[in-house]
């Protein structure tokens, strides 16, 4: 069978593999930065045609490339480029494509560093910048009334989970001439597969999810051949965010796994939500899966499950929020997700701490807050543990 065949679990743990001469099981770690020709013709050859041939390791590497045709594979996307992080490809894939006198637009509601790339590095190059509210399509319909060359948001925000109506947003943005870009890091390539949707690039943190288990930084970009070749292949090429052979290599074990603990992750984060939304310490709850979500209609339409991530807010603002985060003896603080073990981060003083407490305000953000990634954990165990925390707070 050819990988055009297979499903997604099956994609997920065998696609992309390519094996060398002596047929090892496990993916190989070619950790090398360069390469080596038999004559001279062979060396012309390679640069004079980009693909024929492994150049240097900063171009390609044969571990990354089968991580790059795995994550095509299962997202469904012609073309995919692993970077060194998820920032890496966030900011590449904005950069290779914008330039002076273009216009971009963007949700509001954005990863502090999606902002700051947006709201300050863009507008430095010369490149005009709109911020919109996300949930509201009357924002985009006057937004996209005049061009605009590139549109980003998260599918899924970070922390609120605001979620982005994708179908409707890429109908904005193509009638405005532009190309829609989108972060699904919260979503993951399982529960939402925006190309389908109409979005034109797709950008993930494979730090989250795909690893999984908080061992190795990765990106990845994924889109049209032509965009690709035509955009963001020399881009890449002469500004070197290289996505390390050893680390795309985790990430290829970590993608083995993938369909497993997000489907197990989501299922408890459901109940972790409906246990949270009870508490009568809890002001809110925000999870996709919930019936209380804003967006409850559109997150049914557009994503399979309600996902591994939730924000809730302490009644009693930052102090009560500290008391409860310090409390907690199974669940970590930290500000990454996507991870094995259950992770909690408060969103004012760390991912979002450089915003004005108005702008945090204006996005959901209340000092009460605490963004949750729910892991591998019994649930039983995540409330008894949050259940504590809470009476501390």
């Amino acid at each position: 069978m050819t990988d055009g065949q297979l499903r997604p679990q099956t994609l997920l743990s065998r696609g992309g593999t390519e094996r060398s001469a002596f047929g090892e099981t496990s993916e190989a770690v070619y950790m090398t930065s360069g390469y080596v020709y038999k004559r001279a013709e062979d060396a012309e050859r390679a640069f004079a045609k980009p693909g024929s041939a492994y150049v240097y390791s900063r171009y390609a590497n044969p571990t990354v490339a089968m991580f790059e045709e795995r994550l095509r594979l299962v997202e469904g996307a012609e073309a995919c480029r692993g970077l060194a992080s998820g920032m890496a490809a966030v900011f590449a894939a904005l950069a290779c494509y914008v330039k002076a006198g273009d216009r971009v637009v963007a949700s509001r509601a954005l990863f502090g560093s999606c902002d700051y790339i947006i709201k300050t590095i863009l507008p430095g190059y010369g490149v005009e910048t709109e911020l919109v509210d996300g949930r509201d399509l009357g924002a985009w319909e006057k937004a996209l009334s005049r061009p605009a060359k590139a549109v980003f948001v998260e599918s899924i925000s970070n922390p609120a989970l605001e979620i982005i109506d994708i179908e409707a947003v890429a109908k904005l943005t193509h009638r405005a001439g532009g190309l829609l870009f989108v972060d699904n890091v919260f979503a993951t390539p399982l529960l939402m597969k925006p190309l389908t949707l109409g979005a034109d690039i797709v950008i993930y943190s494979a730090t989250k999810h795909i690893d999984g288990q908080g061992r190795s930084l990765g990106g990845a970009i994924l889109g049209s051949k032509q965009w690709v070749a035509d955009h963001l292949a020399n881009f890449l090429r002469h500004t070197g965010p290289s996505l390390s052979p050893f680390n795309a290599w985790i990430l290829l074990k970590g993608m083995e796994t993938l369909d497993l603990r997000v489907e197990r992750m989501s299922r408890s984060a459901a109940q972790v939500a409906a246990f949270l939304e009870a508490q009568p310490a809890v002001e809110r709850v925000l999870y996709p899966g919930l019936a209380s979500h804003p967006q409850r209609a559109l997150a049914a339409r557009q994503l399979q499950g309600g996902g591994t991530l939730m924000a809730f807010s302490v009644k009693g603002g930052k102090d009560a929020a500290f008391r409860c985060l310090n409390a907690l003896k199974l669940i970590l603080i930290s500000n990454n997700l996507g991870d094995a073990r259950s992770l909690v981060t408060h969103p004012a003083t760390t991912t979002h701490f450089r915003l004005k407490p108005e702008e945090r305000a204006a996005l959901g953000i209340d000092d009460g807050m605490i963004r949750l990634s729910v892991g591998l954990e019994d649930p039983a165990d995540l409330t008894d543990d949050l259940g504590r925390a809470l009476a501390a707070a």
